[in-house]
């Protein structure tokens, strides 16, 4: 399904050191950039994190952003177990030469390294931070495919309206062609010497050669096809539209340049009309 390049999605998690929270937003963008921000014990994982978006997004600027709110008692202390057993073992072997030693708990306490406060397992952030990147991403690539198919509706409505227009063309240009024949015609009679009907003949057939626009008219229908096939894509298809909307415009300025009748100029300005408004939209597709 066609994307939008704009989405936003947010998502929390409970963790042992308290809330992680994740946000990813993008807006329009020719290629994908993707900026973080994180603390400090996260960064081990930006790897990884740019690995998992770049595997799901092709295009936009993306702003990734986490925090670790600690929960309640996440900063409280606790004693080293494997620290305390040393020293009591230590105590013991010192009693018999000093049977005087004693330490009180206050002393005890103050020993290095005895009170730890309690830490971040690197290893297991980062576990946890792909599982809630994971999440919050799948809900972001479905707000570009929710938008992306509003895009798609109104990319499609307008290129109804070329084909239309491409079909109005087709009907005008007999019209436009017998009233050229007259109007030649016309000139040729008021002329003050005759002029010979094969050199006449050949003069209308060079003067309307100019004015065919079957070509235009039958590349501008294949374009037509070609977009609501790659519109119907799942595939990224926002470059190959922004091509295409070149070929567009290409065929939309000859049927204007080679344009000798009102409505047929009218027409162009109106195609001219939709392939802007359909760039506009394209530049939001991924």
């Amino acid at each position: 399904m066609i994307r939008s390049m704009t989405a936003f999605a947010s998502g929390e998690r409970s963790t042992e050191w308290g809330t992680l929270a994740c946000e990813l937003r993008a807006v329009n963008h020719r290629f994908l950039e993707l900026g973080t921000r994180m603390p400090e014990e996260m960064r081990a994982a930006e790897p990884a994190l740019r690995e998992r978006i770049a595997s799901k997004v092709s295009r936009g600027k993306v702003d990734l952003g986490l925090r670790l709110r600690s929960a309640e008692g996440g900063g409280e202390l606790q004693l080293n177990q494997a620290l305390l057993g040393q020293l009591q073992h230590l105590a013991q072997d010192l009693r018999g030469g000093f049977p005087e030693l004693r330490a009180s708990l206050t002393e005890l306490l103050q020993f290095p390294g005895v009170l730890q406060s309690r830490g971040v397992d690197p290893a297991a952030l980062q576990v946890e931070v792909l599982a809630l990147l994971d999440t919050v991403l799948e809900d972001f690539v479905a707000a570009r495919e929710r938008e992306g198919g509003k895009l798609v509706a109104a990319i499609l409505e307008r290129v109804d309206g070329i084909a239309a227009i491409a079909a109005e063309i087709r009907v005008l240009m007999p019209q436009i062609g017998e009233a050229q024949r007259a109007k030649l015609q016309a000139r040729l009679d008021d002329l003050p010497h005759p002029v010979e009907p094969g050199r006449m003949e050949q003069e209308l057939v060079l003067w309307l050669q100019k004015l065919d626009v079957d070509e235009e008219l039958d590349r501008l229908d294949s374009h037509v096809v070609e977009i609501r096939r790659v519109l119907g894509q799942r595939e990224p298809q926002g470059r190959r539209l922004d091509f295409l909307l070149q070929e567009f415009n290409r065929e939309a300025n000859t049927l204007g340049s080679k344009s000798v009748d009102r409505r047929s100029s009218q027409a162009a300005i109106e195609l001219k009309v939709l392939i802007d408004q359909i760039r506009e939209q394209v530049q939001n597709i991924e």
